[in-house]
């Protein structure tokens, strides 16, 4: 029976780069959300810019532009960059929108009517230098419990502690290092301890997950407290009605905005909003989050909604964290890694996999292993799964003009009523978001397939003319196999998923297609071109160095369905392909087009290394020195692993003479020299014979 099911991923924060920790959640909705319409279910999908509070405001000043400026810009970053990864929103909007106002003013109303709103003056520290008061991550001071200091406003690092503001021993302002002053201000709080019968059943119906609700427990032994929902100004947000230079604390209008989100899409689209939020509604709610917000979707958002009169969630799908090699992400061990840093490496479907071969559906952290991450590719989606499509083909094409035969031998039976069997087992464990062990199922059948061709050596009939009959029989069970394991993997690899169906010469592939009557016989398939090709560990050294070289110009992703190429972002742009494989899946899509004028700008110059030297402090980076005619100038390039400093020196190279200085940690680098690269090396670029150190190319 069709459902119609709402799916919304937290919001990220506006003040912030997309970075792999949010790729968990937004991969893990994707495929469940593809998942449910391969099942013919109607899926709307959204999500959206958490765009209010000090942060915000914060940062746009300290750029000296409007916070507007700011989120928009941000909001287009974060599109872009959940489009290279294929996660398709129906709409990504923004909380800081007219939907979300009016929304969040209604449900403040309606509670203020129904006594759930109490106003009463609180004491809080005020940065005298700033005129602000201060959010409990911008203060610091030492702990009033273990004494640790350097300890943030609200609890200790050292101690786990949790404590106000207030409480902690000489604190200071990180805005400004100035001693806060304490000011009393009249706030307004929602009374969350009237909501707590309806909360305990709530989180005990099945809605969270139960480590979740045994979580719940402590926060209900403690006993709820009123949760404060206003902030002073200066702020930006959404002003109280009714109140002057107050604002919602933007946990109050980030969780109204999946409403405003999926309002805007109603009127996009001439959906019924009030269908979908009212009481009792039949449409499907779901929440996908990590597990540290869980307190607020779990208590205050429900709440919220039961006490305003709209319905609740259906059900919250909470996942734990993301560790780089076992440990928290972080910028100074080179493990904190941006989307958009990815996407300039590798395919953006390799992530996709490990990611889906990791999740579960429980709460438990999940470990991006880059060595492990490198040999899973290989191994599973290369070496099994396009490995059947790549040994079959072939003979098909050369020997039947790509003609399927009518039939399957009958002793293939057994394995295609095992794969067939297994199409609503992996299903479910797709519905329970068990990722990890549909994939493990799905490799299970790869491999049988491959021992299947293995068997029988299509290789060794092809040499006997008799036997072509069986050699057509056998490669199209094996094509028949591909296109089953094609379809169990759609969900996790639509592009690659896409192109196979391209070469298969089959419509978009469903959950209704996994059956004997669908089954590819007797039609032509296209000649078989390379679907995916294999990382290269030198590639997990390059992404170790992105944060060292110099800034790319953003990319622009390209929409799933238009996708052809296994990037789906533009690199860093490539000069010369000398010597470079030009096979269209080793080479990233061409970028946008420039016109004369702005290529007339781009000073190149025929630069000579009179030195190369290795950098201590970098992995990959060389320090040259180049002669460009009338000075010598000093570039830091990532280009160790491809020559090393004796191989350099003496030869001559093409250098971008006017581009700005960029200071580093190791020095100034004055310029860049020119390389193109794939992914499995870099070449730099060199002038023909005769050149000499500043000639300008023209």
């Amino acid at each position: 029976m069709s459902r119609t099911l709402l799916v919304t991923s937290a919001l990220p924060y506006a003040n912030g780069s997309i970075h792999l920790g949010h790729l968990v959640e937004h991969i893990q909705t994707d495929i469940w959300v593809r998942h449910q319409r391969m099942q013919g279910h109607t899926v709307h999908y959204i999500c959206a810019d958490d765009t209010h509070g000090t942060p915000v405001m914060l940062a746009a000043q300290a750029q000296g532009i409007p916070p507007e400026e700011l989120i928009d810009k941000a909001r287009t970053e974060h599109v872009r960059d959940f489009q290279g990864f294929h996660v398709h929103h129906d709409l990504y909007y923004t909380t800081h929108s007219p939907e979300t106002r009016v929304l969040a003013e209604t449900i403040y109303r309606q509670l203020q009517q129904a006594g759930y709103i109490t106003i009463r003056p609180i004491e809080q520290l005020f940065d005298t230098q700033r005129s602000l008061f201060l959010p409990d991550r911008f203060i610091k001071g030492e702990c009033p419990r273990c004494h640790a200091k350097d300890q943030y406003g609200d609890n200790c690092e050292v101690c786990g502690a949790s404590y106000a503001p207030t409480d902690l021993i000489q604190p200071v302002s990180a805005l400004s290092g100035a001693t806060p002053v304490r000011r009393t201000s009249e706030h307004h709080f929602f009374r969350l301890a009237l909501c707590e019968s309806f909360l305990r059943d709530w989180t005990h119906s099945g809605t969270i997950p139960p480590e979740a609700a045994n979580k719940l427990e402590e926060w209900f032994k403690t006993g709820l407290t009123d949760w404060d929902i206003s902030r002073d100004k200066p702020y930006f947000g959404f002003e109280i009605p009714g109140t002057v230079d107050k604002f919602f604390y933007v946990w109050l209008d980030a969780p109204v905005g999946y409403m405003g989100t999926f309002k805007k899409l109603a009127e996009e689209r001439g959906l019924d909003f009030d269908a979908v939020w009212k009481k009792d509604s039949p449409v499907e709610l779901y929440h996908f989050i990590g597990k540290d917000i869980l307190y607020f979707h779990s208590l205050f958002w429900p709440a919220m909604l039961e006490c305003a009169g709209y319905r609740t969630p259906t059900r919250l799908f909470v996942h734990g964290f993301l560790t780089v090699d076992g440990q928290k992400m972080s910028k100074s061990r080179g493990s904190f890694i941006t989307a958009h840093q990815y996407l300039q490496v590798f395919d953006p479907e390799y992530l996709r996999y490990y990611f889906a071969a990791k999740l579960n559906g429980s709460m438990d952290d999940i470990d991006l292993n880059l060595k492990d991450f490198c040999a899973r590719v290989n191994s599973d989606l290369v070496g099994k799964y396009i490995n059947i499509a790549s040994r079959c083909a072939g003979f098909l094409t050369k020997r039947f003009d790509g003609w399927l035969a009518p039939a399957f031998p009958e002793s293939a039976t057994p394995l295609l009523q095992t794969f067939y069997a297994a199409a609503q087992p992996i299903a479910q464990h797709y519905d329970d978001r068990d990722y990890a062990r549909a994939l493990r199922e799905i490799m299970t059948l790869a491999d049988a397939a491959n021992q299947y061709i293995d068997q029988y050596k299509p290789w060794e009939l092809a040499k006997q003319p008799d036997q072509a009959p069986l050699l057509q029989q056998v490669c199209s069970t094996g094509i028949e196999l591909f296109r089953l394991l094609t379809l169990f993997l759609k969900p996790v690899l639509p592009v690659l998923a896409q192109r196979a169906e391209s070469f298969l010469g089959v419509l978009p592939l469903q959950w209704t297609h996994a059956f004997p009557a669908q089954a590819l016989t007797g039609q032509r398939i296209q000649a078989y071109q390379h679907l995916l090709t294999r990382i290269d560990p030198k590639q997990l050294d390059r992404l170790a160095t992105l944060d060292q070289e110099p800034p790319t110009t953003p990319h622009k992703a390209t929409p799933p369905a238009q996708t052809t190429a296994p990037y789906s972002v533009d690199s860093p742009a490539v000069t010369s392909l000398q010597g470079m494989p030009t096979t269209p899946s080793a080479l990233p899509p061409l970028a946008d087009t420039i016109g004369i004028d702005d290529f007339s700008r781009i000073d190149l110059r025929v630069a000579r290394i009179v030195d190369a030297q290795t950098v201590a402090e970098a992995d990959k980076l060389l320090r040259l020195t180049l002669d460009i005619g009338l000075e010598q100038r000093i570039v830091f390039a990532g280009i160790k692993g491809s020559y090393t400093p004796e191989q350099l020196v003496g030869r001559l190279t093409v250098m971008v003479a006017n581009l700005s200085p960029r200071k580093m940690r190791f020095g100034e680098s004055q310029g860049m020299v020119l390389a193109a690269g794939d992914g499995t090396g870099l070449y730099l670029l060199s002038p023909d014979a005769g050149a000499t150190p500043g000639l300008r190319l023209k």
